[in-house]
């Protein structure tokens, strides 16, 4: 029977790779790679790792009002960046839970919104229409997410790979930024973003370009350079903290509660689910998201029950034991009166208890982001 899921323009060279594929969000994809998830993690985290990410979503919004209604869509202030910056965000529903987290690029004459590969329809649907509610006219919407491929290398080592195949000066390109250029002469919008807590950059090309980007890339990179797959990804972006879609975050939870309140701006006027968020914040949340370590070896996995004081109080938002700090760590909403750093709880396995203690994140800190 034929499959529904899609495939990257990089599959074919997972597949001589020797890459397990497992479907993720619609997708055929590159779980790991006959290194290993320890290894993979650690290559990135001492030299270099190179990710294909082409599943993730891309809209462009245009128009004169292209700003206001960013604006009007996500919790985080556009006005505030200028070309050649990109933002990280949230979008917001009426009640205040998250629609997706993103990133806001802008571009002199045009936004791009990249978005999580499993919401892509959903949120295409969503901004259309909140486009509706906005009612200016002239704004247009695009979804571009079949015609752009993106590569993420990730790691100390990713200046000196990336520098010598492109025409951008890699070295000024700032954190958060990004500038257009070519990549082993392709066109390219090259971002220094990243989801590992190391430095790194992220390349936005035509599908047809891929391949050849990512071949220069591996040529360049050799010994220093593996390739990532989706299990040493996500190692990597819970050890510094970083949520994941549908885990830590999802419609009914608020950027209040999961620790992403640097991003909503409430003063910069009226956007979707401000009324909410305002009033969650006047009353005080009930619960955090928090992080863990496990204080005995085990493997913290989501959806295991959190006890604390003998109460259940929460389930397991993300777990691993991360190979960079060499313990059971996750995530978890507390209720607030028990999510101090030091709070001593339980993490449920296999029916047993397991002693945790929260802590503040990230859990690793000792990467190498240039800010």
């Amino acid at each position: 029977m034929a499959s529904d899921l899609k495939r990257t323009p990089l599959y074919e060279e997972h597949v001589k790779l020797g890459a397990k594929i497992v479907p993720f969000a619609g997708f055929e994809m590159p779980v790991q790679y006959p290194a290993g998830v320890s290894a993979e993690h650690q290559a990135v985290r001492q030299h270099a790792g190179l990710f294909d990410v082409s599943h993730m979503g891309e809209f462009i919004v245009t128009g004169d009002d292209a700003e206001a209604f960013v604006n009007y869509l996500v919790a985080n202030d556009a006005s505030r960046r200028e070309a050649g910056q990109a933002m990280y965000s949230v979008m917001c529903n009426e009640d205040g839970g998250i629609v997706d987290d993103l990133l806001v690029y802008k571009f002199p004459d045009r936004f791009r919104l990249v978005v999580n590969a499993a919401n892509i329809d959903k949120d295409f649907a969503w901004i259309s229409r909140c486009h509706e509610r906005f009612g200016v006219a002239g704004i247009g919407l695009v979804n571009e997410s079949d015609d752009v491929a993106l590569l993420a290398l990730q790691g100390p080592a990713s200046e000196s790979i990336l520098g010598p195949l492109t025409d951008v000066d890699v070295a000024a390109v700032g954190y958060y930024r990004f500038a257009e250029g070519r990549v082993a002469g392709e066109p390219c919008v090259v971002s220094r973003t990243g989801y590992t807590g190391e430095d790194g950059f992220e390349l936005y090309c035509g599908p047809s370009s891929a391949v050849k980007l990512w071949s220069a890339l591996v040529e360049v990179g050799g010994e220093r350079l593996l390739p990532i797959g989706l299990g040493a990804r996500d190692t990597l972006r819970l050890e510094v903290g970083l949520a994941l879609y549908g885990n830590d975050i999802d419609d009914e939870t608020t950027p209040l509660e999961a620790g992403l309140g640097w991003t909503v701006k409430l003063d910069k006027g009226d956007f979707v689910g401000r009324d909410a968020l305002l009033a969650q914040k006047d009353r005080g949340i009930e619960r955090k998201l928090c992080g863990f370590v496990l204080k005995q070896r085990g493997f913290p996995r989501p959806g295991y029950e959190i006890r604390s004081q003998g109460d259940a109080v929460g389930t397991v938002r993300s777990g691993t034991v991360g190979p960079s700090v060499g313990q059971g760590i996750g995530t978890g909403y507390l209720p607030v009166e028990r999510s101090e750093p030091g709070t001593p709880i339980e993490i449920m396995i296999r029916e047993a208890p397991y002693a945790a203690e929260v802590v503040k994140m990230p859990f690793y800190k000792e990467g190498s982001v240039k800010r």
